[in-house]
C-alpha cells in the first residue's frame, strides 16, 4: 500500500522525534565543554567508587529479582496451590509502591529506635547495641533490598508470560518421560524462558540504575547521586553531564542485552492460545512452601509498608488534610494530565506516519522519540535543562543587543521544563501503545478509506482513532500513572516554590517524617494500582 502524504506529515514527524532525541544529543554535547577540573578531581577521587557501587546495586538488584521472579512465575503459572488465585495478581502490587516510601518504612523499623530492636532488647534483656549484632539498613545491601522489593515484578511478570505462552506439548511430553516438577522447570521451561528473563533483567538493571531516591536517601553514592550532586553542589554541568554521558553507556550495554534477549525469543516455540495447561498440583509440605514463599514476599513487598502508610495516615490525619496536600495534588493532577495528553498526540502522530509511509526510514522517528524512556531522571534533567538554558540565554543576549531589559527565563526554570522532561521520558509509553493498537487494523481499511476519498487526516479521525481509543486511553493512563510518580526529573526541573506529591513525599521521607505526607504517598499509590489491575486483567483474558 502507498499512500502519498502531505509534506507536512513527515516534516511534523521529524521535527517533534529530533526535539524529543534532542536532550541525549545535548549530554553528549556539554560532557564535551570546560567543566573547571570537576571531572578530573572526581574522576581522581570518588568516581571510581561512584562506579563500582553503581555496578554493584545493578547486580545485586538483578539477581535477586530473578532469584525471587523466576520461581514464583513458575510456580505460579504452572502449579496449583492454596491462594494461587490471588497471588497471581498481588505479586504486581508492589510495582505501584514508591521505592523511597519502601526505604522509610524498613529503616523506621529496623533502626536502632525502631520496634524490632527494641522488642529483641527487651525480650533478651540486652541493654544497647553493644549487646547484639543486627545489620544497618543503610548500606549497599539495603539498597539492594529495597529495590528488589519494588523490581521484582518485572521478572515475574515476564517470566510468567512466557511460561504460559510455551508450547504445552513440551510440558506433557516432560511430563510423561518422569520429569518431577523440579526437573520440567530445569530442562524444559527455564531454557525456553531465557530470553524474556534476560529481557526483564535488563529492565530491572534499567530501573535500578535510574533509580535515586533510594540511594540518596541511604547515603550510597552511585551515579545517580553524583549527577545530581555534581550539578547542584559543585555547579558544573559540564561535568555533570560527562557523569551522564557515563551513565548512558552504561544503558546502551543493558538495552543492547535486551534487545538480544528480544531477537531470540522469536525462534522458541508458542502455544496456539487453545492448549489447556495441565498444571502440577502441590500438596503437602511442598504446597505449604510455595504458599509461605510468595506469602513473605507479598508482605514485605507490599502488604507492610502499605498498612505501615495507612496506620501513618490516620494517626497525622489531622496535620496531613491541609491546603498544602490539596494544592499539590491538583499540581500533580493537572501536570500528569497535561504531560499524557500531549504524549498521545505526540504517540499519534509518530505511529501514523509510521504507519502510513513506506519509505526506508519511516519507523526513525518513533524509535528516536521512545529512547528517552531509557534515560534515568537526574540524567534527562540535564539533558532537557541545556537546550532550555541556551535558548533563555540566547533570547536575553538578543534582548540586550538592542539595549532592552531581557525576559529572564522563560523556559528552564518553569513548568515548561517540567513538562518538557516528562514528555521526553514518557512519549516510549504512548508511542508503544498506540502503535500496537494501530498494528491490529487490518491495512485493507486505509485502501478502502483511501479509495473513496478521503485525506490521511480525515482518515486518522474517521477510521483509525475510533478503532484505536482504547490504546489511546491505555497509553494516556499510563503517561498519566508515570508522571505522578516521577521524582528525579521534578527535583530538579521544578519551578521555585513548585511541590509535586512525589517531592512533596520525598521531603518528608529525607527529614524522617514521612508520618506527616503518608497521605499523599497512599493517592501516589493507590493511583498506580489502577494500571496493574487492567494489566492482570488482560493477561488473565489472554490466559
Amino acid at each position: 500500500m502507498f499512500i502519498k502524504l502531505n509534506v507536512k506529515w513527515p516534516a511534523a514527524s521529524w521535527l517533534l522525534s529530533f526535539l524529543i532525541f534532542l536532550p541525549l544529543l545535548a549530554i553528549v554535547w556539554q560532557s564535551f565543554g570546560h567543566d573547571e577540573d570537576v571531572f578530573a578531581h572526581l574522576w581522581q577521587t570518588v568516581l571510581p567508587d561512584y562506579v563500582l557501587n553503581t555496578v554493584m546495586v545493578v547486580l545485586g538488584v538483578a539477581f535477586l529479582s530473578m532469584l525471587i521472579g523466576v520461581p514464583m512465575a513458575w510456580f505460579i503459572a504452572m502449579c496449583n496451590f492454596p491462594m494461587r488465585s490471588f497471588f497471581i495478581w498481588a505479586m504486581l502490587l508492589p510495582l505501584a509502591m514508591p521505592s523511597y516510601v519502601v526505604a522509610f518504612v524498613y529503616t523506621d523499623l529496623l533502626e536502632y529506635a525502631g520496634p524490632v530492636q527494641g522488642a529483641l532488647r527487651e525480650f533478651f534483656g540486652w541493654q544497647s547495641a553493644v549487646d547484639y549484632p543486627f545489620f544497618d539498613v543503610r548500606t549497599i545491601g539495603g539498597a539492594i533490598v529495597m529495590l528488589t522489593l519494588v523490581l521484582y515484578p518485572y521478572v515475574y511478570l515476564l517470566a510468567r508470560t512466557a511460561f504460559l505462552e510455551q508450547s504445552q506439548t513440551l510440558a506433557q511430553s516432560a511430563r510423561m518421560l518422569g520429569c518431577s516438577p523440579w526437573q520440567s522447570f530445569k530442562r524444559v521451561s527455564f531454557p525456553l524462558a531465557r530470553p524474556a528473563i534476560a529481557v526483564a533483567v535488563a529492565l530491572v538493571a534499567m530501573e535500578t540504575l535510574a533509580d535515586f531516591a533510594v540511594v540518596h536517601y541511604f547515603a550510597v553514592p552511585t551515579l545517580t547521586t553524583a549527577v545530581y550532586d555534581t550539578w547542584l553542589g559543585y555547579g558544573s554541568l559540564a561535568a555533570a553531564a560527562r557523569l551522564s554521558a557515563l551513565m548512558l553507556a552504561m544503558l546502551f550495554i543493558l538495552i543492547s542485552v535486551e534487545r538480544f534477549g528480544r531477537s531470540k525469543q522469536r525462534h522458541y516455540q508458542r502455544t496456539t492460545g487453545q492448549e489447556a495447561i495441565n498444571r502440577y498440583s502441590l500438596t503437602g509440605a511442598k504446597a505449604f512452601a510455595v504458599t509461605m514463599f510468595c506469602l513473605i514476599i507479598f508482605g514485605l513487598a507490599f502488604a507492610l509498608p502499605f498498612f505501615s502508610l495507612i496506620g501513618m495516615a490516620i494517626d497525622y490525619f489531622d496535620e496531613s488534610w491541609n491546603e498544602q496536600f490539596f494544592e499539590y495534588s491538583y499540581n500533580s493532577f493537572m501536570l500528569a494530565s497535561i504531560v499524557a495528553v500531549v504524549c498521545v498526540i505526540i504517540g499519534l502522530l509518530l505511529s501514523y506516519f509510521k504507519r502510513l509511509s513506506q519509505g526506508k526510514y519511516s519507523g526513525v522517528p518513533s524509535k528516536l522519540a521512545s529512547t528517552g524512556y531509557a534515560l534515568p531522571g537526574t540524567v534527562l534533567a540535564i539533558g532537557v535543562l541545556i537546550p532550555l538554558s541556551l535558548f533563555d540565554h540566547g533570547l536575553n543576549s538578543l534582548w540586550e543587543y538592542f539595549e532592552r531589559e531581557g525576559p529572564g527565563l522563560i523556559l528552564s526554570g518553569t513548568l515548561f521544563a517540567m513538562i518538557a522532561g516528562y514528555v521526553v521520558r514518557f512519549s516510549a509509553i504512548a508511542i508503544g501503545s498506540i502503535e500496537s493498537s494501530l498494528n491490529k487494523v487490518t491495512p485493507s481499511l486505509d485502501m478502502v478509506s483511501m479509495t473513496l476519498g478521503m485525506s490521511p487526516l480525515k482518515m486518522l479521525f474517521k477510521v483509525h482513532l475510533p478503532l484505536v481509543r482504547k490504546g489511546c486511553f491505555a497509553a494516556a493512563l499510563l503517561v498519566f500513572i508515570e508522571s505522578m510518580k516521577e521524582l528525579p526529573a521534578a527535583l530538579l526541573l521544578r519551578p521555585f516554590n513548585y511541590e509535586t506529591l512525589a517531592t512533596y513525599v520525598y521531603q518528608f521521607v529525607s527529614d524522617e517524617q514521612l508520618e506527616h505526607g503518608a497521605l499523599a504517598a497512599i493517592v501516589i499509590v493507590v493511583v498506580g494500582l489502577v494500571p496493574l489491575i487492567i494489566l492482570n486483567r488482560s493477561l488473565e483474558q489472554q490466559h
